[in-house]
């Protein structure tokens, strides 16, 4: 297991990542029965824009999931860079979550801002990454995105994109959707090195909170 993978495992464990299968499927029926029952959503121009109502389902069902307590996390609203709306971000313990609907899972989505993800690429510890330079600004925790199926719920997929974005990713995981609903929470085997280099990034980025006030 590469080091990256390990830390997205720490951070989304295995029984985390078996309820987002049942979330998503859930709120992409949500979305379609609004959609049948409201005749303002059936114009052509409405149509077209079909991903913003499963979307917004989205946003509600794992808002839920975090406040009913079956994702251990807290969770914010942020405002986009221009102020043309907000967007969910969840916050497992030491790194940040979003979510994003993409046609093409093997590339990174294109509104998706890496600011916060400059903290993880600034880490030696990454497998295949070339050590920056001491005096790289940290700017934020980790960022992880889920990237979940255009128009139908076929794909889920846990990533750490890198800060270039043509770059892709550090480590993306399977194929969430063909999870089992229920799993034990043992995961793969984590080698001793890659737990260490865990536990390093972790202990850093809560010196860099209490440096920041985060």
């Amino acid at each position: 297991m590469e080091q990256a993978e390990a830390f997205l495992l720490d951070q989304v464990s295995l029984v985390n990542r078996s309820y987002i299968p049942t979330t998503l499927k859930a709120a992409y029926e949500a979305a379609a029965l609004v959609v049948k029952d409201e005749p303002i959503f059936n114009v052509n121009s409405a149509l077209d824009n079909r991903g913003r109502v499963i979307q917004w389902s989205i946003d509600l069902a794992f808002e839920r999931l975090v406040q009913t307590g079956k994702w251990p996390f807290e969770y914010r609203w942020r405002s986009f860079e221009h102020p043309t709306g907000r967007y969910l971000e969840i916050l497992p313990s030491h790194s940040v979550l979003t979510i994003s609907q993409v046609a093409d899972h093997s590339a990174q989505p294109r509104d998706v801002r890496f600011r916060a993800n400059k903290r993880a690429s600034g880490q030696g510890w990454l497998s295949g990454l070339p050590k920056l330079p001491e005096k790289t600004e940290t700017s934020g925790l980790p960022h992880l995105l889920l990237l979940h199926g255009h128009k139908e719920p076929n794909f889920a997929h846990l990533a750490m994109p890198r800060s270039e974005h043509e770059t892709g990713f550090y480590c993306k995981s399977a194929n969430l959707m063909l999870m089992p609903h229920a799993v034990q929470d043992a995961g793969p085997p984590v080698e001793e090195t890659d737990f260490e280099a865990v536990m390093t990034l972790k202990e850093e980025i809560d010196k860099w909170r209490k440096d920041h006030a985060g």
